[in-house]
């Protein structure tokens, strides 16, 4: 194996703070019981947070961000993988206190390792990552619940993200009647491009008085704005329907009441994809390279170089990265 190798570290001193490309070594990375040659990573909100000073994700510096990364094993001391194997890793502490998918190698727990399910490139693991993971749990848990295409319409909120994007296409795939809510005019194509059905604005969804309880619009939601966007929701689902919520863009906060819950049964599902069980896991992975998959893979991705990182960390953090953007860790 080469001696040393290209990787994203972040690194804060009391004086500086920075984001760079480096050569690192097999000594420099953590314990693990699998070595993985990484050919795909991908951009996540998380990864932003960790590219900037104050984002409260990387605990110690130097570090190697990156909450996804997908490739070929090199080594293994767990008997599962061997030399060879295709491989994806999401979630848990990559990226976060485990030196992550930023990097031309990575070494992981065997515990963490999914194999790569057939019908899916390591490319297309990373156009999902984990938000196409949190997506498709989403789903799951919807259908769980037993939300049907039957009975009506489901909101997708913060439509254009990466979780978002992948919901859309998920359920209109499944036969879901999708209405897709952003505060992005000019994206509406793109949403349509996905199976959204109908596009509605961030502030029908947010209005600026939320009832407590509200017209019935919505069978399911997938929801990963929190904040009042969740509250809102929560009022306009209909009885017996469901919330699926995974993110906190829009704050932590929920001002709401008990009355969806008490007067209209309405389920709120928290959505965890960072400790999800590893067999429902890979249950989903194998179900995100089948009835899942969205047909338009190619138009919720796009694809950056280890080089050009630093600028898209920064770019989605500000909200201007549209549906999923897979790092090339070998170009």
């Amino acid at each position: 194996m080469t001696k040393e190798f290209k990787a994203l570290v972040v690194n804060k001193t009391d004086e500086d703070f920075s984001v760079n490309v480096e050569s690192l070594s097999f000594n420099d990375l953590p314990e693990g019981d699998v070595t993985i040659r990484v050919h795909y990573s991908s951009v996540n909100y998380k990864d932003g947070l960790a590219s900037i000073p104050n984002g409260k994700i990387v605990q110690s510096y130097p570090f190697v961000p990156g909450i996804d990364l997908a490739g070929t094993v090199v080594s293994s001391d767990d008997d599962r993988y061997q030399e060879g194997d295709e491989v994806v890793v999401t979630s848990y502490e990559l990226g976060v206190s485990h030196y992550g998918g930023y990097s031309e190698y990575a070494r992981v727990p065997g515990d963490w390792v999914v194999p790569l399910p057939e019908n899916m490139s390591l490319k297309e693991a990373m156009a999902f990552g984990t938000a196409g993971f949190t997506a498709a749990l989403s789903v799951h848990r919807l259908e769980e619940s037993g939300v049907t295409p039957e009975d009506g319409t489901i909101l997708v909120t913060g439509a254009t993200g990466g979780v978002g994007s992948m919901a859309v296409s998920m359920l209109a795939k499944r036969g879901y009647h999708v209405t897709a809510s952003t505060g992005k005019e000019s994206e509406h194509e793109y949403l349509k491009t996905l199976g959204a059905e109908e596009i509605i604005s961030r502030e029908e969804v947010t209005p600026e008085k939320i009832r407590p309880i509200g017209k019935q619009k919505w069978a399911g939601v997938v929801d990963p704005v929190g904040g009042k966007t969740l509250a809102s929701v929560l009022s306009n689902t209909k009885y017996g329907g469901a919330v699926a919520v995974s993110g906190l863009t829009a704050g932590v906060e929920v001002p709401t009441t008990v009355f969806p819950f008490i007067l209209r049964g309405v389920n709120l599902l928290g959505i965890d994809s960072v400790y999800c069980p590893k067999d429902l896991r890979e249950k989903l992975w194998k179900r995100m390279a089948a009835d899942l998959k969205p047909d338009d893979l190619g138009e919720i991705e796009n694809e950056v170089t280890l080089k050009e990182l630093p600028d898209t960390l920064s770019d989605i953090l500000q909200g201007k990265v549209r549906g999923r953007t897979v790092v090339n860790i070998l170009s």
